[in-house]
């Protein structure tokens, strides 16, 4: 029963990601402001590092094959490479970055607090990191370029969307143990 448990879980926030992926703002350079990073952080809140980058994974191949589940309902193996491509796969990194605290016992609430917000601070940077890899080849920007860009205008952004993830899984994570869907 555990892992039906676990499996709808983890389907069901590759499902939000989905979701969450649909409404874009185009950006200059090709990548588009979506609730993407939001729902990303929210798998790695709510599912721990472990099926949170799962979830992620799914979404991802669910793209790949043609499910149109990226921004703006693109599909797609192109989609991996183009400009943008960096950023979903940095979307795993950013899932383990916000999960990696999230099963560790802390004495204090403040320190756990902390420790979940730098994971998902490191887990979006890493996120912007890859973003730049795809802009460059794909975009034809310098690789310096598109850090400088990927830090000034989506960063900034970006971090916000991932600490009112936290904000909101606290209170999911709370209720799916009380359903007993998850320890």
């Amino acid at each position: 029963m555990k892992k039906t448990k676990t499996i709808v879980t983890v389907g069901m926030m590759a499902a939000v990601l989905a979701i969450l992926s649909i409404v874009q703002i185009p950006g200059p350079t090709g990548v588009p402001f979506t609730l993407q990073v939001f729902a990303v952080a929210l798998c790695g809140y709510v599912l721990g590092w472990k099926l949170g980058a799962l979830a992620v994974i799914i979404y991802v191949l669910l793209g790949t094959v043609g499910v149109p589940v990226f921004a703006g309902m693109t599909a797609g193996p192109g989609v991996l490479v183009s400009v943008a491509g960096g950023f979903i796969w940095g979307f795993i990194l950013q899932a383990i970055g916000c999960g990696l605290f999230v099963h560790k016992k802390f004495g204090n609430k403040i320190l756990r607090i902390v420790c979940l917000a730098v994971g998902g601070a490191v887990g979006a940077a890493l996120c912007e990191i890859l973003g730049a890899v795809t802009m460059c080849t794909a975009g034809g920007m310098t690789y310096g370029a598109a850090l400088v860009y990927n830090f000034a205008a989506f960063y900034p952004l970006d971090l916000v969307k991932t600490m009112l993830a936290l904000a909101v899984s606290l209170p999911i994570r709370a209720g799916l143990r009380k359903a007993s869907l998850f320890d």
